[in-house]
């Protein structure tokens, strides 16, 4: 059998290319996409090199459908696209050295290099080149080589309108990557993305949430989080400025302390963690979310953060305890810390709606527990605790380990009004003053409540109905409809 020299070649070299990755190896193994990449090179490397007679048609098949499925379920748009992203948020000691690293160079910076040149390579395999493979080597019939001739390609580079888009601060990157005629002279840029972004999913992703697989927790990057900022946030500055001073001193390297953020529902304090997140995540702030039940994976939490170079602060939300749970205790133990230092890179906020946390009973303040709550057999006495106060203290300990805790009480009806006013300003709406305070607070009296949640509820739907009838006159909120 005649090889074709050039078929050959090229697949040689994308074999040996794949071979020889140092820093990018471990894609070889942990990513799909290129693991059955390697896999269809390797065999048609085989079939064109080696005069055997024909192969398996069905071999090839499986191997190319494993490929493209593999390929078409990820988010990249192209080989290319997949391969520079790989090479951007592959969490390997190159990155990782740089994580944070301000100047220090990496002596692992060659090795990058030289594994961005063979992933190049691989950016530039046509599907043409497999199926040609394929037919020369598979193929017994007419019939099986239209088959080969007919089966889906992949898209191989970044197309125009792929390369104008750059919603994201690394689609400039990928550009500069992609234009280039050796991936290995744009190291600098990759260098500095690392710097300034991190590695793995800590570059790709802000946001993050702590979730159980297969009965081990992990975190999850939120690719889309919760877009508020704080200039959207009308109202309450006073308070949310103690919590930015807080968290400038944090990322600035100072000590800063865990914050509690108490108030009633609908207040803003979930919204001002969110909006610190997309504030600063340019200075290396992380958002870490953890639910109420997986506060006894708080200790692995931190250890698998402590190393890294961003600023991760771990975010519980409406917080609060039945009298009974213990779980409270593994959140004590993260704020005191125990022979484990605390990790200066690690702070927690919460929000609760309960100042102290943990629901306390009048009982516990007389040693009855909880057992005061319960029917007693006439003339039997309740039995008590001997040290009452211990259980007290206990239980509003909780909440004294967070260094600051800021109140957010419920609006007044002028601070209301405001809130309402302010949002209606910041999205244009040009509506009578009088009348909206009067919509205002008729919607509050039949919703909600005064809340900052209720003045965006309402302005939300004064929006929408202002929208639906351009050019009539303001509609007014009654109560009735």
């Amino acid at each position: 059998m005649t090889e074709d020299p050039l078929e050959s070649l090229v697949l040689k070299n994308a074999a040996l290319a794949l071979n020889s990755l140092t820093v990018y190896r471990q894609l070889l193994d942990g990513d799909r996409v290129i693991g059955r990449l390697q896999a269809l090179i390797s065999y048609c490397d085989s079939i064109a090199r080696l005069n055997l007679g024909k192969r398996d048609l069905g071999v090839f098949l499986d191997h190319y459908g494993d490929f493209f499925a593999a390929l078409a379920a990820s988010p990249a748009d192209s080989l290319e696209d997949y391969l520079i992203e790989a090479a951007l948020f592959h969490d390997n000691a190159f990155a990782c050295s740089l994580e944070g690293v301000p100047d220090r160079p990496s002596p692992l910076a060659p090795a990058a290099a030289h594994d961005l040149d063979c992933l190049q390579q691989l950016a530039g395999l046509a599907p043409a080149i497999f199926k040609a493979v394929a037919v020369k080597n598979c193929c017994s019939s007419e019939a099986e080589s239209a088959l080969v001739r007919q089966l889906p390609e992949w898209r191989q580079r970044l197309g125009e309108s792929e390369q104008r888009r750059c919603p994201c601060p690394h689609e400039g990157l990928k550009n500069s990557i992609s234009s280039s005629s050796h991936w290995g002279d744009r190291l600098d840029d990759l260098i500095a993305f690392h710097r300034r972004y991190g590695a793995g999913i800590f570059a790709r992703y802000r946001a993050f949430y702590w979730d159980h697989a297969d009965g081990a927790g992990c975190l999850r990057g939120i690719a889309d989080p919760d877009p508020v900022t704080l200039p959207d946030l009308i109202g309450y500055e006073a308070e949310r400025a103690d919590v930015i001073e807080n968290t400038l001193q944090f990322l600035d390297g100072w000590p800063a302390n865990n914050i509690l953020l108490y108030g009633d529902r609908g207040t803003g304090k979930s919204s001002t963690v969110k909006a610190l997140l997309n504030e600063y995540h340019e200075r290396g702030l992380r958002l870490v979310e953890v639910s109420k039940s997986q506060l006894f994976d708080f200790p692995r939490i931190v250890r698998q953060l402590k190393e890294r170079g961003h600023k991760f602060i771990l975010f519980v939300d409406d917080l609060s305890f039945e009298d009974g749970e213990s779980s409270y205790t593994a959140l004590k133990a993260v704020l005191e810390g125990g022979l484990e230092p605390r990790s200066g890179n690690v702070l927690i906020y919460a929000t609760s709606n309960r100042r102290h946390l943990i629901r306390e009973r009048f009982g516990d303040r007389d040693g009855r527990g909880a057992a005061a709550d319960f029917q007693r057999v006439p003339g039997a006495e309740a039995p008590g605790e001997v040290h009452a106060g211990d259980t007290v203290q206990e239980k509003l300990s909780l909440a004294d380990r967070f260094g600051i805790t800021v109140i957010f009480p419920t609006p007044d009806q002028n601070r209301y009004l405001e809130i309402v006013e302010g949002i209606a300003a910041r999205r244009g709406l040009q509506v009578d003053r009088e009348q909206l305070q009067r919509d205002a607070l008729n919607w509050e009296s039949w919703h909600n409540g005064r809340s900052p949640r209720t003045a965006r509820q309402f302005v939300d739907w004064l929006e929408g109905r202002m929208a639906l009838r351009p050019g009539a006159e303001t509609p007014g909120f009654s109560g009735a409809g």
